[in-house]
């Protein structure tokens, strides 16, 4: 007598539990979702935003310096994170105000959230790739989009690194020509004096570091880096 009443309880339970594991389902995808974007978020950071540029021009400064180990690759990753988060500070505003609040609100549905939110980042990629790097991609692909808001990200997202590495060299070129000048210039006043022995690294870093200051060289270098995306 017992057992016949417990088992309807548990077909009860076992039935209500059903549910609300369909119930639960679409919350249950929504967080597998976040955590795929989580675990993408570092090549979403390296494709999507001004990172690379930033992080060539300021490993590639050290080397121009002559202290390729200083400032560390710690310092030189926070501070390439920090000028990203500050550069792409307008993206993510415009991406809050018109994808997240709004799903947040339950105003607009997953899929619109997300077109919504892949706009902005395409305005910024468009804005800030050369169209040269465009053209070849679009070429190779075949497409043939009306406008900027056709292309496909798999199309644009390689264009925009390509042109980034390229930018980021330019810039490192510009950067190297005034020490590279110093050393030339101890290279040669050693050799004159018959000090081939002493490495001219050594005498010419105290004067590229004093160059680097004098002139400001980190405002400045900052300074370029942020208006060239604006």
């Amino acid at each position: 007598m017992l057992a016949l009443m417990v088992l309807p309880l548990m077909a009860a339970g076992v039935l209500d539990s059903t549910i609300d594991q369909l119930k639960n389902l679409d919350i249950t995808l929504k967080i597998l979702f976040l955590i795929t974007i989580l675990s993408l978020a570092p090549a979403i950071l390296i494709t999507a935003t001004s990172f690379t540029r930033i992080v060539i021009i300021l490993s590639l400064l050290r080397h121009a310096l002559g202290i390729p180990q200083s400032p560390p690759n710690q310092v030189i990753i926070a501070l390439s994170l920090f000028l990203t988060f500050f550069i792409m500070k307008p993206v993510f505003v415009e991406i809050q105000q018109q994808a997240i609040t709004p799903y947040m609100n339950k105003q607009i549905t997953d899929q619109e959230a997300i077109q919504r939110a892949i706009e902005p980042v395409k305005k910024f990629l468009v804005h800030n790739t050369e169209k040269k790097e465009i053209k070849l991609f679009l070429d190779i692909s075949g497409e043939k989009p009306k406008n900027y808001e056709e292309l496909s990200l798999t199309t644009l997202l390689p264009a925009f690194l390509v042109s980034e590495i390229k930018i980021a060299f330019e810039v490192v070129f510009v950067v190297f020509l005034p020490f590279l000048v110093i050393d030339m210039l101890v290279a040669s006043i050693l050799m004159s004096m018959g000090m081939m022995m002493i490495p001219p690294m050594m005498i010419s870093l105290p004067f590229k570091l004093i160059l680097f200051i004098l002139s400001d060289g980190w405002e400045l270098l900052i300074q370029a880096l942020i208006e060239s995306y604006r």
